[in-house]
């Protein structure tokens, strides 16, 4: 069974809110394709230092490709949007 993604409301983050919204929409560009594969992935937390810590969920923890998904994809979808992210770190991988 997947773990559900908890999508978690950009006002919850709050001086960096508006940075935490365009990486939601982000990563809802990229949830049709990970959910394919029975993965899925959460927006966990902005640092003051403007790293991004994000949450695999279901086929995506334990995936070979994910190294790739993650450089190719999460990251670029992300710096696309919010150019000033200095890092993208998955939690639990």
């Amino acid at each position: 069974m997947m773990s559900e993604a908890q999508i978690i409301n950009p006002e919850n983050f709050g001086k960096h809110r508006a940075l935490a919204r365009k990486i939601q929409e982000a990563l809802s560009e990229l949830r049709p394709y990970l959910e394919a594969d029975s993965g899925n992935i959460s927006l966990v937390e902005i640092t003051d230092d403007l790293v991004v810590k994000v949450q695999l969920h279901g086929a995506c923890v334990d995936c070979s490709m994910i190294n790739m998904t993650m450089k190719g994809g999460v990251e670029s979808a992300i710096k696309n949007v919010a150019p000033e992210v200095t890092a993208i770190e998955a939690i639990n991988i």
